[in-house]
Formats: structure tokens, C-alpha cells, sequence
């Protein structure tokens, strides 16, 4: 909660968008460095992959973590596995995703590792996420 908050504040700050974007994006490529090298090299991948593949979501960190913005609403994040001290990371999509598929849809994957047929699901996942 301690890192939401010092988020929100840096996000008060006045300044231009540009300038805020620009700040953001350092501040989640930051936060990737320091991760483990496992969760750093994908953290590294999917920044690459939805940067690439949805250009209108904005870097930011959430909750200390790289996520992906809408309109200031977060789309899809990444999580760590030395964050919470789990077994895995996490790359994950909120409720304003539009991934809805009948009565039931994932809303989370676990990795381990990314594979070039994982980059090509993330992609089609992020695309399919701001339609």
C-alpha cells in the first residue's frame, strides 16, 4: 500500500502529460531492473510485447508492479514471483479488459518462462484487451 501511495502522489505532481507519460515509463523500466533475472527478462518481454502490440496502454507502476493503462484505468499487469515470494509471476488483466468470452475467461496466467508462442498469446490477449 505504501508504494500505491507514493504512486498516486508522483501522479499529482503537475507537469505536462507528456512529461508524466515519460516519467511513468522510466518508473516501470526502473522497477523492471530491479527485479530477480528470471522475472526480469520476461517482465522485460512483455513490456516489449504490449508496447508493441496495444500503443494506446500507458506504462505506470500499480501497487509497485509494471502495469498497463486505459484512460488511467489499468488494462493488464505484471506481477513478480519475488514479490510475494511465489513460485511464479503473474501477468494478469482487470475487470476493464475486454476478454469476456461466455460465463467464464482466465483472467491470470502463471509463467515461468516465456516462449515465443506465450509472446504471440500475450500479444493476442493485450490486442483483444483495448478493442
Amino acid at each position: 500500500m505504501k508504494e500505491r501511495a507514493k504512486e498516486v502522489k508522483a501522479s499529482a505532481r503537475r507537469g505536462s502529460r507528456a512529461d508524466k507519460a515519460a516519467e511513468e515509463e522510466a518508473a516501470v523500466v526502473a522497477k523492471i531492473a530491479e527485479m530477480q533475472d528470471s522475472d526480469r527478462v520476461m517482465a522485460e518481454r512483455i513490456h516489449a510485447v504490449v508496447k508493441e502490440n496495444a500503443p494506446e496502454l500507458a506504462p505506470k507502476l500499480w501497487y509497485g508492479m509494471p502495469a498497463y493503462a486505459k484512460a488511467g484505468k489499468v488494462v493488464c499487469f505484471f506481477q513478480s514471483a519475488q514479490k510475494f515470494n511465489a513460485r511464479y509471476a503473474t501477468f494478469g488483466f482487470n475487470d476493464v479488459a475486454n476478454l469476456d468470452e461466455g460465463t467464464m475467461w482466465p483472467a491470470a496466467f502463471a509463467l515461468k518462462e516465456l516462449t515465443a508462442a506465450d509472446e504471440a498469446r500475450i500479444a493476442e490477449l493485450v490486442k483483444k484487451a483495448v478493442s
